[in-house]
């Protein structure tokens, strides 16, 4: 696993099924990669999302992300409590897609020229070492390029949601929307510039 964030919500995912297995009435949800508005901090996806928007995305990894829309996660964990059987649980996903792919999408949700480079993360994990030095010794702010990003990048990301949907009746909104309505938001709240 790579990172301390995946590896606490494994960790806490197994005292989950721990206490499930004790009988106290647990049913676990597992969100893919959530898109939308109201991504303050933002995610690492929000962040690649206004990256791409202020034209700081000049290359790709060949690599895939489940891409879910936010109300469609939000509505799954409220479905999970409502029909969700103890101990079971619930990937809340979306559609399955290239990294290029989504780069492609936001290129035509917004007009800008998706990066058409394809690197590798061997040669990109070198350049994010460094940008983790510089901000650590040098900006005090968060890297451009975080290595556990280039890890994470290293493994294609994507999960199959027909349980829930079956299960729980996740809805399946398009993503295309959901990016649509992030893009929007980030441009809204100041984050990236308007066209």
């Amino acid at each position: 696993m790579v990172g301390d964030y995946k590896r606490s919500k494994f960790l806490a995912e197994e005292v989950a099924r721990e206490f499930a297995r004790q009988g106290l009435p647990v049913v676990i949800v597992n969100p893919s990669t959530p898109v939308g508005p109201g991504d303050i901090k933002p995610t690492p996806t929000g962040q690649m999302i206004v990256d791409f928007l202020r034209g700081r995305m000049w290359a790709y990894l060949p690599t895939g992300l489940n891409l879910v829309d936010v109300d469609d996660v939000a509505a799954g964990h409220r479905l999970a409590a409502e029909r969700g059987r103890v101990g079971e649980r619930y990937i809340l996903g979306g559609r399955n897609l290239t990294l290029r792919e989504i780069f492609g999408l936001l290129g035509r949700i917004t007009g800008i020229r998706p990066p058409r480079l394809k690197v590798s993360a061997g040669l990109i994990l070198p350049l994010a070492r460094l940008s983790e030095w510089i901000a650590d010794h040098l900006t005090d702010r968060p890297p451009m390029i975080p290595v556990d990003a280039v890890r994470m990048a290293q493994k294609t990301m994507f999960f199959d949601g027909r349980k829930a949907i079956r299960a729980l009746g996740l809805p399946q909104s398009p993503v295309e929307d959901a990016l649509a309505r992030a893009v929007r938001w980030f441009r809204e709240k100041g984050y990236a510039p308007t066209p």
